[in-house]
């Protein structure tokens, strides 16, 4: 393959994978212009358009959509090959794109990239923090952790990391002057603080009853909730490993522990039809070896 040709790819692959032509030259420290005529080289060359662009925006065209899989994947297999060339003696380097939740991410993920890094310093990690599911190849992600009771996507390469829990929870403040809660049908008489990415934010199934719930705050970050929660607003529906220091510390108290939320896992995906490069691999390695073997925060 020719040199020029090659280059244009990783080009093509940044555009794509940032969405920006600037951001593209920004990463990669060339200029815009180069950018430009990397893409029309390569566009040239294929005789096909990759990627529409206007002076606002661009996206990808069926055929760039494609050719970016075929790219990232090529482009993952010679950075194995350089490796293997060297006999493995060579440090892992190069750039991994993780998209994992807001709230698991911030207080889990974090501090084991740190400690992946520190054993690690020629690998960069390009961290993507959102709660929403995220098109892992249009967006050039490498792999994706997602909390979920069960998968949507079949077509995602998928790791089992841990299972773990919601949990019901209210702060001693709320709970001094609110109603008591004994059974599920008790949150009527209550302020229930909604998840909007839950598929059904105002049911929540304990045990083997589903309630349906009010309240006056629905939001799309349960770190959002959680704040409120300590605050006094209302009751939440959490995960475990968000509120358990807080449980510990009785700024809030559990409850309707007779009647468990439905439990649920925490998956490392990665694109569809891809072999995870070695420094992929060495990173869910490490955030499995992190989580310890029941999870820390259980």
């Amino acid at each position: 393959m020719a040199t020029d040709k090659l280059i244009a790819m990783k080009v093509f692959r940044r555009v794509a994978e940032l969405g920006s032509f600037t951001r593209a030259a920004d990463d990669l420290d060339i200029t815009a212009a180069t950018v430009s005529k990397h893409i029309a080289f390569l566009e040239q060359d294929i005789d096909t358009r990759l990627i529409n662009r206007t002076t606002r925006r661009m996206n990808l065209t069926d055929a760039g959509l494609a050719f970016l899989k075929r790219t990232q994947a090529l482009l993952d297999d010679l950075e194995e090959a350089e490796l293997e060339a060297r006999g493995f003696q060579a440090e892992p380097r190069g750039t991994i794109r993780l998209n994992a939740p807001m709230s698991f991410g911030l207080t889990h993920i974090t501090e084991a990239i740190d400690s992946f890094l520190e054993r690690y310093p020629l690998i960069d990690i390009d961290l993507q923090l959102c709660d929403r599911m995220v098109d892992l190849v249009e967006q050039g992600v490498d792999v994706a952790i997602r909390v979920r009771s069960e998968l949507a996507d079949s077509s995602l390469r998928a790791k089992a990391l841990r299972q773990s829990r919601n949990v019901v929870c209210a702060s001693p403040s709320y709970l001094t002057n609110a109603p008591e809660i004994r059974s599920p049908a008790d949150l009527a008489a209550h302020n229930c603080l909604l998840f909007t990415l839950h598929d059904r934010p105002n049911v929540w199934q304990l045990g083997d009853e589903a309630v349906t719930v009010r309240g006056n705050l629905r939001t799309d970050s349960s770190l959002s909730i959680r704040q409120s929660l300590l605050r006094g607003l209302g009751v939440g529906l959490l995960p475990w490993f968000l509120v358990q220091r807080d449980i510990e510390a009785e700024t809030l108290v559990p409850l309707l522990e007779a009647y468990p939320p439905k439990g649920y896992t925490i998956f490392a995906l990665f694109p569809p039809g891809r072999r995870q490069p070695t420094k992929v691999q060495l990173l869910v390695e490490h955030l499995d070896q992190h989580l310890g073997d029941q999870p820390y925060w259980e």
